[in-house]
């Protein structure tokens, strides 16, 4: 089992940025490819951005590509997501995940474990 807490959410105007941390705990963390995901209300839970097991390979949707960028560190056993530039339709609970899975993986699906989630909020 790995557990994973989510941390650094909140309310930002737009324009601003936030920094999530996701700290992992159990197996060992640099066995996983991890996953940010969010959630809007009615709205189905979407791919933010995945880090490879090293770090080396990173991948995001456009809707986030160039204001959001994935990180790790394996010796503290934690996933960052810095998020620039801020928009009202980033709103949403963020979830961190880990996967089994090689690779930087975007399916929900191939996720193995998941936090319990953050919430974001950007005002207009």
């Amino acid at each position: 089992q790995v557990q994973l807490v989510e941390s650094g959410g909140g309310l930002v105007q737009a324009g601003g940025s936030l920094r999530l941390s996701c700290a992992a705990s159990g197996r060992t963390f640099s066995n996983y490819g991890m996953g940010w995901f969010r959630q809007a209300p009615g709205k189905e839970r979407e791919f933010v951005a995945a880090i490879s097991w090293n770090g080396r390979s990173t991948y995001y949707p456009d809707s986030v590509k160039g204001r959001f960028t994935i990180s790790r560190d394996n010796a503290k056993n934690t996933v960052y997501l810095q998020m620039n530039s801020l928009k009202p339709e980033d709103t949403a609970v963020y979830y961190c995940a880990a996967t089994a899975s090689p690779g930087v993986i975007a399916t929900r699906s191939l996720y193995d474990y998941w936090g319990q989630g953050t919430q974001v909020t950007v005002s207009s």
